[in-house]
This record gives structure tokens, C-alpha cells and sequence, in this order.
């Protein structure tokens, strides 16, 4: 783990080894001072050699600032690259997160992916900060301690450390302990994560069917839980500290009366004798700063092996070797068709979270005569011991065409839209766009081709700008301003104060459902796509808006290939084609008029069920 996290450190090697030297330093400076003491009880105070004192005592003080100073800089040095470290590693964490196939979200609870990018990574800050590097010091602080003992008395030396195989020991039986101890305190700070954010995301719920005893109940339990998992290290603890104190009170013991009988028989000095009852003081401190250490290294590492199973995380869907970007030429932008935009200048000014070797595609070109879709004998599932979900599905979709899907709940509807933008790959068959099979398109320009209005309204904190352009350093104000107006989306956001400026609450709390939906329809508008993929987009929304909304849609699916999913078939009559789903199978295929017309037909009776009297007689 120590060494992969190296890879976060190595930009800042240079200052690791700068705050290693210091440290040792440091360590060294530390330990001169029970050295000094015997010199100067020895030398000097017996002999009465008051200049020679006062030298001594200079050099002392010298030390003492020196390792003051040397501390106040290592401390600086060590906190700042650590931190460093960290913003590389919490962002590696985020664009691996961005980069997973959408299968993986539907498998991990979004309270867990929190922990790992906030709390399991604030728990390295202490291991990457200075936990290294002090517990490096602490070892050679041992080291100079010994060697200045053996140089004064080895027989006093031996005297000292006979306790240490007890600590060894001690410390063994901590270390296994603790480390099953931090990783269960990190399973449990997953789930209490987890059900926060589960729960307040669905309070409304919970308030709505009286629920709020019997879910503080069970929070109650997982904060039991979470308590307990910290108790148990608190256990551990509370026996290995007094072990500690007591074993460097008896070697402190063992040295007054050894030493003290060897001074009496003039075996060694009283300097002496002193010095080593403050080594004796000195070594039994950085032994309990290494435990203390070795406790944040073991919550760093539990933390680190979740870290990098994110990180290690294999992602199925990516591009083939050899798919290249496409890049794009022309004059056209989102600058109401002034200036030019270049792929390489998508940058992001606070550090940007895009991977360096993938490039921000062109949007806002178009090609003509794209976005011919066709699936040829498709089969799919989501997991190997599953049903198939679409079962030798073969349609065609021609530029320009606005096709529907429809079908029953579970019939494959949306199944077939992630698989034509590629969030899951099919296991059988072919699914061509422009006649190329989608695996010759790399990830970002197979998706720069569509546009997606889902069911559900994602927004963001933030302003309304920023929620269509989502931060793309090519789409300008003006553009935004002309995409809404061609949605008629204009109207209301000009209303609001500061416009396009308005800040939205939390997933866009303070707009209205409709609202929500014209600035989804506009942010997929200024992108510009070839295909316009429409999934439910109308579902949410009562009848006044529903008229605002389709016409919004009739004007976005003009002179561009469509692809409508849509329960209210009312909003699908004058599509090009419709496609009729069925247990994952395409069962018919024609246009509303063709369709209805079927005596059996799938279609007719799901237009019997919503509009019998109003569809089947105008038809």
C-alpha cells in the first residue's frame, strides 16, 4: 500500500527528502542533551570549571533552538506536501469514479463512493503529511540514543533495554489487534454514510408514511455499531498504553538501582548515571510516538485498500486500442457564429479533473446527413446469470427520422438507449452508428454525437449557466441565450432574478418540475447533437406544460434523427416509426396509423388502455 501511494508522493520526493534530513536532524538534536548534561556534571561542575560550564551550557541552549527551528520548518514542509499529495489522490479518486461503467453505480451505494473520496482519504492525511517521516525519525532517535548509551556504558546500556522483548511483544499483539479493529471502524463509517445519504435524500418519503421512529431506530443500530467498532480500538488501546508506562517506569527503575550501586563502587560516574536516567526517559518516548504512529498507519491503510479498490476498479466499458479522438475543423462555435473553438484549449482553470491523455471534443458541429443508427441481431444482459434482456433486437433508424419505443415496464425500452451511447458493451451482435460499429469510436466522440433528456432532472448547485454548459470552456452566454429561446425556455429564466445567473438550490430544489425540464432540453440543445435521445421526457409534467414541453421537442427533433421512449403515446402519433417492445424482443414495427390498425396488435392495446375513445377515432 506504502509503495502505491508513493506514486502521489513522487512529485514532491524532493521536499520528502529535505523533510527527511531535517527530521534526523532534528532526532539528533534531540538527544544531545542528557550527552551535554554528563560532560558538563562530569567535566566541569565536579572540577569547578565555571567557562567550561558556561560553553556547555551554550551548547545546549544551541541545540535546543536548533531543534526548535528545524521542528517549526520539517512540520511546515511535511504538512504542505502531504496535503499536495492528497489533492493528487482525491482526484485521481473522482475521475476514476467519473470514468466507471454505469453498471458499477447501480452495484455501490453512493454513501460509500462519499467515504472513500472524503473521510477514507482525510485518514491519510496524518500518514501522508508526517506519519512517514516521523516515524523514521522516531527510529534513528532510538538509534542515536543507543549509540550514546554503548558510548557511555554498556553494561547500563543492556541493563535498559532488558524489558524491550515484553514490549516486542506487546507490540505484536497491538498490531494484529488494531489493524482488524480500524477496518471494521472504516466498514462501519461506510454504512453510517451510506444511510445518511440514502435517507436524507428521500426524507419526503420517510415524513410522508410516519417512518421517522422506525428508521432512527435502525440509525440508532448502525450508530451502535459504528460506536463499538471505536470502542474496540479504545480497548486495545487502554491496555497497550499502560504496558508502555509501566515497562519504561521498571527499566527507569532497573537503571536507578543498577547504575546507583555502580556509582557507589566507582564503576561509572554520577554523569554518567544521570545521563542515562534521561535516556532512559528519551527512549520510551518515540517508542510510544511509533504506536501512535503505527495506529495512524494502520487507519490509513484500512482506508488506503478502499481507496484502491476503487482505483483498481476494472472498467469494461473503454475505448479499443488504437480509437483515437476524431477532431473536428470549421468555424462554427457557441459563439453565435463568430471566433473558433479548439479541442486543445479545453482546460480547467482550478486544476482540471479531465484525464490528461483525453481531450474535450468540439461540440456544436454537426454533420450532415449523420446519425444513422442501426442494431443488427442484438442480444443482451447485465449479468451473466440473468435472463437476456434484449433478445436478437434488429432495427434501423435513418438521419433525420424520429423514432419512437414503447412497451411495457421491463420490456427493454432504456436498455437499448445505454447500450447505443455505450454504458454497457452487447454480447452479441453489432450496433452501427454512421455505418461504423460503435467500438471504432472512442467514448468521448461516440457520445458527443447524442443528446439526452432523461426522466429524471439532474441538476446541480449552481446557476443555471453553469448547469447547461456544465463548466465547457467553448459554450458562451449568447449561445445558452439562443438555445433556450429556441425551446422557449427563455421566458422563465429571464423572469428569475439574474437570469441565466439565478443560483439553483440542490438539484435544483427552487424550480419547478417543467423548469427543471426546459433546462435539460436546452443543455442538450447547445451541445448541438446529431441524435436527440428522449427518454420519458415528458412524464413528470402536468398538461399546461406538457404543451410547452412538446413543442420544445418538436423544435429540438427538427432535422434530426430522434429517439422518444414514452409511456403518454399521445406525444408519439407523428413519429417516423415506432418500435414496439415486448419481453426484449421488437414484436412490431410501423407508424401509429399502420399500427392501431392491428385487430391483435401490442400497440393497439396500449393505446386502448390510455386514449381508446380519443385515439382509435381519430384514427
Amino acid at each position: 500500500m506504502l509503495r502505491r501511494l508513493y506514486v502521489f508522493f513522487r512529485p514532491y520526493r524532493y521536499w520528502a527528502l529535505l523533510a527527511l534530513i531535517l527530521t534526523l536532524t532534528a532526532s539528533f538534536l534531540g538527544t544531545l542533551g542528557p550527552k551535554l548534561t554528563q560532560i558538563a556534571v562530569d567535566d566541569y561542575i565536579f572540577t569547578g570549571d565555571k567557562e567550561g560550564l558556561l560553553f556547555i551550557i551554550l551548547l545546549l541552549l544551541a541545540a535546543l533552538i536548533g531543534e526548535f527551528v528545524v521542528l517549526i520548518a520539517n512540520t511546515y514542509i511535511t504538512r504542505w506536501f502531504g496535503q499536495g499529495a492528497l489533492f493528487s489522490l482525491r482526484n485521481a479518486v473522482f475521475r476514476k469514479i467519473q470514468s466507471l461503467h454505469v453498471q458499477f453505480f447501480d452495484n455501490n451505494p453512493i454513501g460509500r463512493l462519499i467515504t472513500r473520496t472524503t473521510s477514507d482519504i482525510e485518514a491519510l492525511s496524518s500518514l501522508l503529511s508526517d506519519g512517514v517521516i516521523n516515524m523514521i525519525g522516531d527510529l534513528f532517535r532510538i538509534v542515536f540514543i543507543l549509540s550514546f548509551m554503548l558510548a557511555m556504558s554498556w553494561e547500563l546500556t543492556i541493563i535498559s533495554i532488558l524489558v524491550l522483548p515484553v514490549l516486542f511483544y506487546s507490540t505484536f499483539w497491538f498490531k494484529n489487534k488494531v489493524r482488524v479493529a480500524f477496518l471494521n471502524v472504516r466498514d462501519q463509517v461506510s454504512r453510517l454514510n451510506s444511510f445518511i445519504q440514502e435517507h436524507i435524500a428521500g426524507m419526503a418519503v420517510i415524513q410522508l408514511f410516519n417512518r421517522e421512529k422506525r428508521e432512527g431506530e435502525t440509525f440508532r443500530s448502525l450508530n451502535a455499531d459504528h460506536r463499538d467498532a471505536h470502542v474496540q480500538t479504545i480497548f486495545y488501546f487502554s491496555i497497550f498504553w499502560p504496558i508502555v508506562e509501566v515497562l519504561a517506569s521498571f527499566a527507569m527503575a532497573l537503571v536507578v538501582w543498577y547504575g546507583g550501586a555502580r556509582v557507589l563502587s566507582g564503576g561509572v560516574t554520577f554523569g554518567v548515571l544521570l545521563a542515562f536516567i534521561q535516556y532512559v526517559r528519551q527512549f520510551f518516548a518515540p517508542i510510544r510516538g511509533l504506536s501512535e504512529k503505527y495506529n495512524t498507519l494502520q487507519s490509513a491503510l484500512a482506508s488506503s485498500e478502499r481507496i484502491f479498490q476503487i482505483l483498481d476498479q476494472e472498467n469494461p466499458i473503454q475505448d479499443r486500442p488504437g480509437v483515437g479522438l476524431v477532431t473536428h475543423s470549421g468555424d462554427k462555435d457557441y459563439s453565435m457564429g463568430t471566433g473558433t473553438y479548439s479541442s486543445s484549449e479545453a482546460s480547467d482553470p482550478n486544476g482540471s479533473l479531465i484525464h490528461p491523455k483525453r481531450k474535450q471534443l468540439q461540440p456544436g458541429i454537426r454533420k450532415e446527413g449523420s446519425g444513422h443508427i442501426r442494431f443488427k441481431n442484438v442480444w443482451f444482459r447485465y449479468r451473466e446469470d440473468q435472463e437476456w434482456i434484449l433478445k436478437d433486437v434488429s432495427f434501423e433508424v435513418m438521419p433525420g427520422e424520429l423514432a419512437a419505443i414503447v412497451g411495457a415496464t421491463g420490456s427493454g425500452k432504456t436498455t437499448i438507449i445505454n447500450l447505443l451511447m455505450r454504458f454497457y458493451d452487447i454480447q452479441r451482435g453489432e450496433i452501427l452508428l454512421d455505418d461504423r460499429p460503435l467500438h471504432t469510436y472512442s467514448l468521448d466522440e461516440l457520445r458527443s454525437h447524442f443528446g439526452l433528456v432523461l426522466q429524471d432532472h439532474t441538476l446541480f448547485s449552481g446557476t443555471i449557466l453553469q448547469n447547461i454548459t456544465l463548466g465547457h470552456p467553448g459554450i458562451r452566454e449568447e449561445r445558452v441565450r439562443e438555445a433556450a429561446m429556441e425551446v422557449e425556455a427563455y421566458d422563465f429564466i429571464s423572469r428569475l432574478p439574474g437570469a441565466l445567473n439565478y443560483p439553483l438550490a440542490e438539484r435544483g430544489g427552487s424550480l419547478s418540475m417543467g423548469q427543471k425540464q426546459l433546462i435539460c432540453f436546452v443543455r442538450a440543445m447547445v451541445y448541438e447533437p446529431d441524435i436527440l435521445i428522449l427518454d420519458e421526457a415528458t412524464s413528470n409534467v402536468d398538461s399546461e406544460t406538457e404543451h410547452l414541453v412538446s413543442r420544445a421537442c418538436e423544435k429540438m427533433m427538427k432535422d434530426r434523427t430522434s429517439l422518444v421512449i414514452a409511456h403518454r403515446l399521445s406525444t408519439i402519433r407523428n413519429a417516423d416509426k415506432i418500435l414496439v417492445m415486448h419481453k426484449g424482443q421488437i414484436r412490431e414495427t410501423g407508424t401509429h396509423d399502420e399500427l392501431v390498425k392491428q385487430p391483435e396488435g401490442i400497440y393497439r392495446k396500449l393505446v386502448e388502455y390510455q386514449y381508446k375513445d380519443q385515439l382509435l377515432d381519430s384514427a
